[in-house]
């Protein structure tokens, strides 16, 4: 089943009023060998000097991370995040909006993106005689971007409530165009920066990503 927007309603609110954040009540091994496998993936690239797909990965990931950040503290500021995921659901919630599994999942999504890209990242498609067309690192984002907002809608109505969404004006629309597509762009489009550009931006945007954990943790606001 599909589930398209938020509800409203008040089983919805009970759901993310009932999350456990960082609670290791549900924690399994299943935790270790997730890790486990994404160690394996970052370290084979390492070895093998993908430089470019390191970028995607991280560039993604780093994203990933400053939204989720950024729901966590709207629901902080409001009483409910954009989105959730309910306890049920995983073995370990590490902000109201992102379990183990699911950041996981985000740190291996932006290599995969980039890895489906033509070997040529010049590549436009529906050109004519070399001229116009679309940039294939765009029509990749868009497609992955359009295939992640399905799935999570398809999660947003599984039995354990994988995905809550409680807004009525949040669901599959905006969560692809505000969430996903940037999340591809990042991945398809920063390996391609010049070096020292995108080292700046990684490093800026993980440098981000820890400064704000650093401080609005202890504080009890994510």
């Amino acid at each position: 089943m599909f589930v398209f927007w938020g509800d409203g309603s008040a089983a919805s609110k009970a759901l993310v009023d009932a999350i456990r954040v960082r609670s290791t009540e549900n924690f399994n091994w299943t935790f270790i060998f997730i890790l486990a496998v994404v160690f394996y993936v970052y370290w084979t690239e390492i070895h093998q000097r993908n430089t470019e797909v390191l970028c995607a990965g991280l560039a993604l990931y780093g994203v990933h991370w400053l939204y989720e950040i950024g729901n966590a503290v709207i629901g902080h500021v409001t009483g409910y995040p954009l989105w959730s995921v309910s306890n049920a659901s995983t073995t370990f919630i590490l902000l109201i909006g992102v379990c183990w599994e699911l950041s996981m999942m985000f740190s291996l999504a932006g290599m995969i993106s980039f890895k489906m890209l033509p070997h040529d990242r010049s590549t436009r498609y529906f050109a004519r005689n070399g001229k116009g067309g679309i940039d294939c690192r765009l029509v990749g984002a868009l497609e992955m971007a359009l295939l992640f907002a399905l799935f999570e809608s398809f999660l947003a109505g599984t039995s354990n409530h994988s995905f809550i969404w409680v807004y009525k004006w949040w669901g599959v629309i905006p969560v692809f165009f505000t969430t996903y597509v940037p999340f591809f762009l990042a991945s398809n489009y920063v390996p391609d920066m010049e070096p020292k550009k995108r080292r700046a931006f990684l490093l800026g945007l993980w440098g981000l990503v820890a400064l704000l954990l650093a401080v609005l943790i202890p504080l009890g606001i994510i």
